[in-house]
């Protein structure tokens, strides 16, 4: 039942993504042709307001086919008054920014969903001390709860953690001790430690590991909206410093998750319950919008390169130019998914 909703949760995305472009299509006077849930076979379709909406049997994307513009054949030019290629590039721009924003939208939602919920997040409460650090020669225990620090209050390890890394010189430590309040003061020191990308990295640290304590977050109403704005930014930030680090090599290529990850990751959030779904959901929509804005020509950002090439020379590439790349970015698009696709198999099998 878990795989059944992991797919469920990919094709929802999928199609947010592609009614972005859908409705900016139609807003700019754009006859869409069809809209496929999938690739190949058609298991279901229907007709409703001049397109065909199809669910097809290949459910790893999705797309919108306007009149006048296909990647499989981008000799497919139409000029009628309702075609994408009459349009000027602005308005394609518009049309092709507007599903990865969907996508950003769309997590926005989630994180505000989730937010509504009351999350539950990781309390201040210490587990491991580490032998000789600043937190150990200071006195701190495991299951001592972190109260304040320097006067702040501190209702979560994340900002504990923060206020951690950033601080300067001594801190003043209020903790809470088997229903007793203590004062500790202790100088956080450089420590090696690994980001979330798997680099080695020097952070100021105190010595001490989460208990595994959490709690409910409780928001008020303007709290949520900042919590869901926060979460999309930090989602959003953390994509492309991803596919960045990939491109430069800081993060090796093995890393790349398929599809299968996806579909496995959802599925143990799934078994995690339904603020798992969503949190993970976001996560997906976020990178769906990141990874849609790459030059890569079978791709929205490919497509936005174009435009803006037009934009800037005031005349649109070439037939033989667009064939070319398009086939480049196929090849591109399909190698990624291939290597996403190694690489889980590899996961599975150990």
């Amino acid at each position: 039942m878990s795989w059944l909703v992991s797919l469920l949760v990919l094709s929802g995305l999928i199609f947010f993504h592609e009614l972005g472009h859908y409705f900016a299509a139609r807003l700019m006077g754009v006859h869409v042709e069809v809209f496929s849930i999938g690739f190949g076979k058609k298991l279901y379709s229907f007709k409703a307001w001049s397109t065909q909406w199809s669910i097809s049997a290949i459910p790893l994307g999705g797309y919108v086919q306007m009149k006048g513009q296909s990647d499989s054949d981008p000799s497919a030019i139409s000029y009628d008054k309702d075609s994408y290629n009459v349009k000027t590039p602005a308005q394609r721009i518009f049309i092709l920014l507007a599903g990865p924003a969907a996508n950003f939208v769309l997590a926005f939602l989630l994180y505000f969903a989730i937010a509504l919920g009351g999350p539950n997040i990781l309390s201040p409460v210490i587990g491991q001390v580490v032998k000789d650090s600043p937190a150990f020669v200071a006195g701190l225990e495991t299951n001592d709860t972190i109260r304040s620090i320097n006067g702040v209050d501190i209702k979560t390890w994340e900002e504990m953690a923060k206020i951690i890394s950033t601080s300067e010189g001594s801190l003043n430590v209020e903790i809470q001790r088997a229903g007793f309040i203590e004062f500790k003061t202790l100088t956080p020191k450089f420590s090696e430690s690994t980001n979330m990308y798997g680099e080695t990295i020097q952070k100021k640290m105190i010595g001490i590991g989460a208990a595994g304590v959490t709690h409910e977050l409780k928001l008020e109403f303007g709290e949520t909206l900042t919590y869901a704005t926060n979460k999309t930014i930090w989602a959003s930030t953390m994509i492309f410093t991803s596919v960045e680090k990939l491109l430069s090599g800081d993060v090796a290529a093995k890393e790349l998750g398929g599809v299968i990850s996806i579909v496995k990751l959802t599925s143990d959030a799934t078994d995690a319950g339904w603020m798992s779904v969503l949190f993970f959901a976001a996560l997906i929509s976020v990178n769906l919008g990141v990874l849609n804005l790459l030059p890569i020509p079978a791709l929205d950002g490919g497509h936005i390169m174009f435009n803006l090439y037009e934009m800037i020379t005031k005349r649109a590439p070439s037939e033989a130019v667009l064939i070319k790349l398009t086939i480049v970015g196929w090849v591109m698009l399909f190698g990624l998914m291939g290597l996403g696709l190694f690489n889980d198999i590899n996961r599975l099998m150990g």
